[in-house]
């Protein structure tokens, strides 16, 4: 029963049109301090429904709040880790797949920095987390980066150091595995292809412009052959959520191009300026 009710919660995580997934992130106060577009938290999470991702991550007391009005749109992941701005290398855990169960998730996410002085810490955690998980049939995401005290900052988007990320996430059971794009799909398939389980990239500080973001969607999905996106701040810093979630979706399930999604934003933007 345990891994039917795995099944059951990966398919309303994965798009079975496209076998993709759109996931969007809104657990970043604890990490990153307060973020200007996460104010109010409520308004963020209602426009990113709206736009119909596959899944939006947060933690449990904001879901409490500002979830229920939303169930059976899209799929919680409750986010049961963070590092903090003082601490940046190592997650504290403070929930559970338990947890996860009762509040009605498809997924609880939980995060790990490898290649640092707190690596052993974080896969113990991992580990179990994984074990719990296994015995509820409750999918894990794991948020895994090679930022670690070891690795230079210009080496965090090397392949053989994200492969490793991922990787370890596999070893460990981790369903699926958000991490870092390389910056190249080419050296991203070989990410891919190190690991067994469903590699998702981030959005994160690798790109400037809205156009750089669909361009990085468009190869990682269509080049690289990553198993789906776990955007967050570029999507709820963007003037019109709603209608950049939709745009994204039309890369990731419908295979637009970046410029056919530009258009269809702009489309979408120009209809609602005219409401």
């Amino acid at each position: 029963m345990a891994m039917l009710g795995k099944k059951v919660r990966m398919s309303r995580l994965i798009n079975p049109k496209s076998d993709k997934m759109m996931a969007i992130t809104v657990d970043h106060s604890i990490s990153r301090g307060i973020m200007q577009g996460l104010i109010p938290i409520q308004d963020t999470i209602d426009k990113i429904v709206a736009g119909g991702p596959e899944a939006i991550t947060m933690t449990k007391g904001i879901a409490e709040i500002c979830f229920p009005q939303h169930a059976g749109k899209c799929s919680l992941l409750l986010k049961c880790s963070s590092y903090s701005p003082v601490q940046s290398t190592c997650d504290a855990y403070f929930g559970d797949a338990e947890e996860g169960v009762r509040m009605g998730a498809d997924g609880v996410s939980v995060g790990a920095i490898v290649l640092g002085d707190h690596q052993a810490e974080q896969l113990i955690n991992m580990g179990k987390m994984s074990k719990q998980c296994m015995s509820l049939g409750m999918p894990l995401i794991g948020h895994i980066y090679p930022k670690g005290e070891s690795v230079k900052a210009e080496d965090r988007t090397k392949w053989e150091n994200i492969a490793y990320a991922v990787r370890a996430g596999a070893e460990l059971g981790v369903d699926i595995i958000k991490t870092t794009y390389t910056g190249d799909p080419k050296t991203m398939a070989k990410v891919v292809e190190a690991c067994p389980a469903r590699v998702a990239i981030q959005g994160g500080d690798s790109c400037h412009t809205i156009e750089d973001y669909m361009n990085m969607t468009y190869d990682a999905i269509n080049k690289a052959g990553v198993g789906g996106v776990v955007f967050g701040r570029f999507v709820w810093s963007y003037p019109d959520i709603t209608s950049l979630v939709k745009s994204l979706g039309s890369i990731i399930h419908d295979g637009a191009t970046p410029k056919q999604a530009l258009e269809m934003l702009h489309d979408l933007e120009s209809d609602n300026a005219k409401k």
